[in-house]
């Protein structure tokens, strides 16, 4: 059997990698033995991946805003997967899943139950537009294969348009359309039909532009969608996670394009819903409402592993096949858990806050940007932003090893957070992270910055 494909090293992603020698050393200096012998036996155990196996440390608790390992090192929780929007082991969360798993702890596929009935009919309501008819998942790249499903039954096509450098889940289907070469190279070849465009985005993109790159790949879809004729759905993230955000107007102009030719929009907010970016959904901040919205991540408080596919009514055209039919799809625990993940995010004022927070952030990095030289950009809404770290201004070289520096300075300052694309320092917190929090967190950032430019001269 040819082994060509594993001498391959895949480009940088949406995570920072676990074989740096920056790793090995920030290990050497922070674990104790306990935490030494749990890898060991972690890495002995499981099957290794980029990104997850060998892994950076054992966690031992979290409790809010904050993760502690085993060797009683503390971390404001900066990365969290995007799960811990309600911070982790919420009380509220913890007790009403406790509560439900001693009335109802499941219910056989055939039957429902009255908790699966109201978190659908509660992600109809907060969801925009008409978006109305629910499907329930176990993860987000099962959801997005469900979304793809009901693409290609309701329009009769199997071609889907999305973006190089995505990240769409795991499954065969989600990790065909999805764009990052770690997910896909090994794998052969990838489902018929996957058609893929460079993303927007000003400060690095495939056309060389530092400026309407997102009127090019808006172009691009139009022109691929008319001369294909058949592309049963665009789908991807309204705001890019990596992060950037689309220029106002460009997911009107996809919009406007897919309506013409006849392809669904399918907005993947699996990392970007529920309020991480100051509104309960992405998509809001372009006011435009896809055919069909894909939840996860968040939905299960950061304890219980749930999705959801939310659709317009009219696509409710599956009744005579199974398109998803889990096994835990309406399970009365994880559907406690996401119902009362949305009670907390809104009797807590948690989007707002993630607004204002968030607007916090993005200022002082705005400002510590004309003190450090290594900040090329600064993106981002609400709890998703990034900084991207280069070389040189004006020809913007990625500083990677400069951002894997940064990285494990940070960590060694109690703050945890993770490198996208290679040179991109990308925070997530959650949405309950306080205006102190958020300023002592960029003042550590700024700080390992610093020190960063100083060991490399600038």
């Amino acid at each position: 059997m040819s082994d060509n494909h594993y001498k391959i090293t895949p480009a940088s992603a949406e995570g920072d990698v676990n074989h740096s020698p920056r790793r090995r050393a920030w290990q050497e200096k922070n674990l104790d033995a306990d935490s030494r012998s749990l890898l060991t036996r972690d890495s002995n155990a499981f099957l290794h991946q980029s990104v997850s196996t060998p892994c950076l440390m054992a966690v031992k608790k979290v409790d809010g805003l904050w993760i502690e390992d085993v060797a009683g090192h503390r971390y404001m929780d900066f990365h969290g997967n995007n799960v811990h929007h309600i911070g982790h082991g919420h009380p509220k969360l913890i007790d009403a899943i406790t509560r439900q798993m001693q009335e109802l702890p499941f219910a056989p596929r055939r039957y429902t139950c009255d908790v699966a009935v109201e978190l659908a009919e509660k992600l109809a309501s907060i969801t925009p537009g008409e978006l109305s008819k629910v499907l329930f998942a176990t993860g987000g790249s099962d959801a997005i294969e469900i979304a793809m499903k009901i693409a290609r039954i309701s329009t009769g096509r199997f071609k889907t348009i999305s973006f190089w450098d995505s990240f769409h889940g795991a499954g065969f289907g989600a990790s065909s359309i999805g764009g990052e070469q770690m997910f896909r190279t090994p794998i052969g070849p990838p489902l018929t039909g996957a058609l893929h465009v460079p993303p927007f985005g000003d400060y690095r993109n495939a056309w060389g532009v530092t400026e309407g790159s997102a009127d090019l790949c808006a172009n691009q879809i139009r022109y691929i969608l008319e001369k294909e004729g058949d592309v049963g759905a665009v789908i991807a993230e309204p705001t890019r996670a990596v992060p950037y955000i689309a220029p106002a107007g460009f997911w009107q102009k996809v919009r406007d394009a897919c309506h013409q030719f006849g392809a669904l929009l399918i907005f993947d907010e699996i990392p970007t819903g529920l309020g991480k970016t100051g509104k309960m959904f992405s998509c809001e901040h372009d006011q435009v409402v896809p055919d069909i919205l894909v939840l996860g991540k968040a939905l299960g408080g950061g304890v219980l592993p749930i999705s959801s596919v939310i659709c317009h009514p009219g696509l409710d055209v599956t009744g005579q096949f199974a398109i998803g039919h889990y096994t835990h799809e309406k399970n009365p625990v994880t559907a406690r858990a996401a119902l009362t993940t949305i009670e907390i995010i809104e009797q807590e004022g948690l989007v707002e806050n993630a607004a204002e927070v968030g607007a916090q952030a993005l200022s002082l990095l705005n400002d510590m940007q004309t003190h450090h030289p290594l900040i090329g950009d600064v993106r981002g809404r609400g709890m998703l932003f990034g900084i991207e770290l280069v070389l040189d201004r004006d020809t913007r070289e990625p500083a990677n090893e400069a951002a894997d520096k940064v990285l494990y300075k940070a960590l060694d300052r109690g703050l945890s957070f993770k490198t996208t694309m290679g040179n991109v320092l990308t925070f997530t917190p959650p949405l309950i992270t306080t205006a102190a929090q958020m300023g002592q967190a960029m003042t550590i950032v700024g700080e390992c910055i610093a020190e960063v430019e100083r060991e490399l001269g600038l």
